[in-house]
């Protein structure tokens, strides 16, 4: 069931021997992510605004970048989406997701602000999850200045970044004070543990490995104890009842494809509204390549919608 194109895809990454990321060094690693894009990526859409901003983090300066949809009114109130986003809480940056944040952008009708936390290793956890939550105050707090409906703030990411969208929902919820109204889960990453069968049974051969996933982990854990920390492992919080409504979104080939349908799951079971979605023939990551894979453009055009929806007057 594995995509031809995405079949495609692999064969390319095996033919140009791009290596494996866990055989890197993270700053190596790093830069190879950035530079994959021109493998797989659209080019950038055009949007009515871009600009980096900065919010004051628990570490120092949060760079953030945000965006307002092609057509809107400057002086116009919009819902926002606030975005973190994946790469291990290891590689990844604005510039990686930027394509992404702005079809998002475009097609939601929503402002975004992406948000570029501190990373593992040189910040290990809980660094990642205190930028995504401090950043997201600040969203809140600049709302009248950013010409974002305070009411209307969604969050959201990809893999490591909807590990950090599902613990800012919680965060928040706990809080009581930063109202969620919508959280966007593309693949994420719910339980450290890493004992899910998909783990097994995806775990080689499809872009991101159980090798890659460890390594990803250690740059970022330093504690095994904290593998059982929700903030770590939402999927581990002893209640889950009261979070946003949800979109969870899988992959079939996706070594993380069964935690991100049990956290849907236990997010029904505790009386929440989740939709969830699993493209059965994509691997992980797919959502960014719309270059090569037309499923891409479905998926983003399925995560707006649904951001349209939730975030709508």
């Amino acid at each position: 069931m594995l995509h031809p194109q995405a079949k495609a895809f692999i064969d390319l990454l095996i033919e140009k021997g791009v290596p494996p990321t866990h055989t890197l060094p993270y700053t190596d690693a790093r830069r190879f992510y950035r530079e994959r894009r021109a493998l797989a990526q659209p080019e950038p859409g055009e949007v009515a605004l871009v600009r980096d901003l900065s919010a004051e983090g628990p570490g120092g300066p949060i760079p953030l970048r945000y965006y307002r949809p092609l057509g809107s009114d400057a002086s116009a109130v919009l819902p926002v989406l606030v975005y973190y986003h994946g790469g291990g809480w290891t590689i990844g940056d604005l510039d990686t997701h930027d394509t992404l944040c702005r079809e998002l952008c475009n097609l939601s009708g929503c402002a975004v602000v992406a948000v570029d936390y501190r990373m593992g290793p040189e910040h290990r956890f809980p660094a990642a999850a205190d930028d995504v939550l401090a950043a997201t105050r600040w969203v809140r707090q600049q709302a009248a200045s950013l010409k974002v409906d305070a009411n209307r703030l969604a969050v959201g990411g990809d893999s490591a970044g909807g590990n950090l969208a599902a613990v800012v929902a919680i965060a928040a919820r706990d809080a009581g004070n930063l109202p969620i109204a919508f959280q966007l889960l593309i693949y994420p990453a719910t339980d450290m543990r890493r004992g899910h069968a998909s783990h097994t049974t995806n775990g080689q051969g499809y872009v991101l490995t159980s090798d890659s996933i460890t390594y990803f982990h250690d740059h970022y854990i330093d504690d095994p104890k904290h593998d059982l920390d929700w903030r770590a492992s939402p999927l581990l919080h002893e209640n889950l009842k009261g979070l946003p409504p949800a979109l969870v979104l899988t992959a079939g080939y996706d070594p993380l494809r069964d935690e991100g349908l049990d956290y849907a799951r236990a997010l029904t079971e505790a009386g929440n509204r989740a939709v969830y979605v699993c493209f059965e023939r994509q691997i992980h990551g797919f959502i960014t390549m719309g270059r090569i894979l037309d499923e891409a453009g479905s998926a983003v055009a399925l995560c707006a919608g649904e951001l349209r929806r939730a975030l709508k007057p």
